[in-house]
């Protein structure tokens, strides 16, 4: 079983230091992913807590979840694998390809 958790509803002050304080009340935490926007850095809101075990992990979420840190309310649930992204890049989107047909030099109308 998983012991990955999911932390969202996050204060965009909080820090790993405040999340893995916070966590060690439940047991071991093996590691604190703060998620941050790429470009600003910039918290996103939410992280990931990985626990020791799962039974560190099921306490967890039984204490945290709905706990108050900040004035935010915690919303902590088991991690789910990442879906796949489908599209992204400059593929065909919904009939609208950008790819740029060109007229052919010569011959042809100028536009």
């Amino acid at each position: 079983m998983e012991s990955k958790l999911y932390v969202g509803n996050l204060s965009y002050s909080t820090t790993e230091d405040d999340l893995r304080t916070l966590f060690t009340q439940a047991g071991t935490v093996s590691s604190v992913a703060l998620i941050k926007d790429r470009d600003s850095g910039q918290s996103k809101g939410f992280a990931f807590v990985e626990m020791s075990t799962q039974v560190e992990a099921e306490k967890a979420i039984s204490t945290f979840n709905g706990y108050h840190l900040g004035d935010r309310e915690l919303k902590v649930s088991l991690a789910r694998p990442r879906e796949e992204r489908t599209g992204g890049g400059f593929g065909n989107r919904g009939g609208n390809n950008r790819g740029g047909h060109r007229p052919q030099r010569g011959g042809g109308k100028r536009y």
